[in-house]
Formats: structure tokens, sequence, C-alpha cells
């Protein structure tokens, strides 16, 4: 019976850390060393996912070799996109028989790890990050499968909060900090170029510890794009790309591409530049918790549409517009159109604003102009 106490007051501690509105990066450290004390394990491997396209975004990783994560990833990425069970182990997937899986065998048995303790971490229909726990030859109990079970939700809610927190002040974010940087990868994923904007950006990215190699984020849409050349689907509206945010909370887009030309068929080009409003609204109203039609009358607020515009865009009445607007205020937080886009935007536009960048004809900032007092 103790045992089950000291479990409940575990699960206890790390739901209020779940809900205690940290940033990602530093809730899933605090993960790491809280699940070790009631769930002991050689491997912890946590990422933030992209919801829109399950690219990894960034990963907080204790006990897997650097040279390992490229398969892991690949392997992880084909495990989340079909996976359906928010917890499981390795030995329940394969009813006992691990040797029968090509991820236990390539993967875990090299690494010297047994059974695999996994976790996607699931708000609502989206999901936000994906857990894994790995030992020595020692299986997981059903009271740590049911312990993580229960933490799951509380798990992605902290998750999918943290992309709402203000973003940090950080004056080295507005000097020259709109320019996309360029990296070039070669097939083992060692970096063969990248300019001085991009060698930036990467030292942004939010994986932990730091100094640890590649971002996971440019390596997820590298080995996708690797993926969807084995599938034929490499054409321009499907090249591979995901949004993360910085360790100093801004966002960026990343795009992967091959190159062509003599002796650049096996590099992979990934383009980071900061991401557009446009980019970024739709996650962050995500992660709000709206519903498709919510957001969908969000977006058209923040286009500055009026509720007979909005009602005519979407086919439905003006009465059913306002109550869709009722429920997109009471989730933000809000009470009027005004707060709804200095909510959304004022992350986003705010930082450029004060540091003087001007805007562009579409409306969002000019890459690298100043405004002129």
């Amino acid at each position: 019976m103790s045992g089950d106490r000291t479990m409940e007051r575990a699960r206890q501690d790390i739901v209020r850390l779940c809900h205690a509105g940290l940033d990602a990066t530093s809730l899933r450290v605090e993960l790491r060393r809280k699940l070790g004390k009631v769930i002991p394990n050689n491997s912890f491997w946590c990422a933030t996912v992209d919801p829109a396209t399950l690219l990894f975004t960034g990963a907080v990783v204790d006990g897997t070799p650097e040279d390992a994560l490229p398969a892991f990833l690949a392997n992880e990425f084909a495990q989340l996109a079909r996976r359906r069970a928010a917890v499981s182990t390795l030995y329940e997937a394969t009813r006992g028989r691990p040797a029968e899986s090509r991820r236990y065998r390539e993967i875990l048995v090299p690494l010297g790890f047994g059974n695999e303790l996994r976790a996607v971490l699931r708000a609502g229909s989206s999901i936000w990050g994906v857990l894994c726990l790995h030992r020595d030859g020692v299986g997981f109990s059903t009271a740590e499968e049911d312990f993580l079970r229960r933490l799951a939700p509380h798990l992605a809610e902290g998750l999918r909060t943290a992309l709402l927190l203000d973003t940090r002040d950080n004056p080295e974010l507005t000097q020259g900090g709109d320019s996309p940087g360029l990296l070039v990868l070669a097939e083992d994923f060692s970096i063969v170029a990248a300019t001085p904007t991009a060698e930036r950006w990467l030292a942004e990215l939010s994986d932990w510890p730091r100094g640890g190699g590649l971002s996971q984020a440019v390596r997820a849409v590298a080995l996708r794009l690797r993926a969807l050349e084995r599938t034929g689907g490499t054409q321009a509206g499907l090249l591979p790309q995901a949004r993360a945010r910085t360790l100093a909370g801004q966002w960026l887009v990343l795009h992967a591409s091959r190159l062509s030309g003599p002796g650049t068929s096996t590099q992979t080009a990934v383009i980071i530049q900061p991401a557009s409003s446009v980019e970024v609204a739709p996650l962050i109203l995500q992660a709000y918790g709206l519903t498709a039609r919510e957001a969908e009358v969000a977006r058209l607020v923040l286009q500055g549409l009026s509720t007979d515009e909005i009602a005519a865009e979407l086919v439905v009445s003006p009465l059913t517009v306002q109550q869709h607007l009722k429920a997109v205020f009471d989730k933000t937080g809000v009470s009027s159109r005004r707060e709804l886009v200095a909510q959304i935007f004022a992350r986003e536009y705010w930082p450029r604003m004060s540091a003087g960048v001007g805007l562009a004809a579409d409306g969002w900032f000019a890459t690298g102009s100043m405004r002129r007092g």
C-alpha cells in the first residue's frame, strides 16, 4: 500500500507541474527528474510535435546516444503517425514477441534496451508530444503503464499551454532577426554548409541538453523528406515543413528539399526562417482548444471581417457567427474582437514594431527593413 501512496503523491506532484505554466523545455526537464523516481529508466526522450504535420519540433533527451538519433527519429515518426493507443509497451504491441519488431531488433537491442514504454500526448484530437522510456532488459509493470496513462492528458495540456506563454524579452532577436538561414546536410546529417543566420537559429532551437548536436526539428523535416521520396510524394505541395519555437519564444518555420546539380544529389537543403502571422496563427488557435469552425471564425475575425461578412463567407447566420465568437472569447479569455487580435498577434507584432521593423505590402514585416522616424 505504501508504494501505491508514493505513486499517487508523485502523480499529483507531476500533475501540478503540468499546470504550472512552464515553458515546454522546463516542463520536460522537470518531468524527466520527477518521473525517474517512480518509473526508473535508462533512457528518456520527450519531443514536442507540430500537430498539423506530426513532425518533432524539439526534444529533451537523456540516455540515447547522438549517433542513434536519426534511426530512432525516423522510426518514431512512423510509429506516431499510426499510433492509436495513448500509452503502450513494446511487449504489449508485439503480443510478447518483441523480436518480431524491427524497432526492437535494429534500434533498441544495439543500444542495450529491452522493453519500451511509449505515450502519445494528445489533448482533444491533437497530438502535442510523445514520450518514450527504455530499460535494460526489465519490463515495465502494469502499475507503471497505468501511472503514465493517467498522466498523459495532463502532459499534453502542459505542452499545449506552453505554446501560449508570452515571448520572453530578448533584444538579440531584433538584430537582423527576420532573415532566413540555409543549412546543407550530407546524407549522414552532418552539416556541409551553413549561413551565419542558420547557425544562429540552430543555437536558438529548443533541444535539451544544449549543444547536443543537430536539432531534432531539423532532423525531422530532413527525415520526412526522405520518406516522401521513397513514396514519390515530393511534389511542391507536399515538401515537408514544421513550425518550431526557439528558447526565446520566437516562431520559426523549417522547410526541407533536395539540392540539384553535380555532386549534390545526396545533400538536403533546410531553410530556417521566422514564421509569419499567417503560419503561426492556426497553431496558436489550435492550442487554445478551438473547434475547427471556431478557429475558422477566429481566423476571419483576425482578417478584419465583420459578423455579416463572416456569415456570408461561411454560409451561416449572423447569430451562428455570434455563438461561435462567444465560444472563441471564452476559450481565449478575451471579451472583444480587439482583445482577440491583441491576444493572438501581440507576441508576433509587438517585438518587431518596437524594434522599428517596417511592414511589407502583405501586412507582415518586411525582411530586414527598418522604420524610419
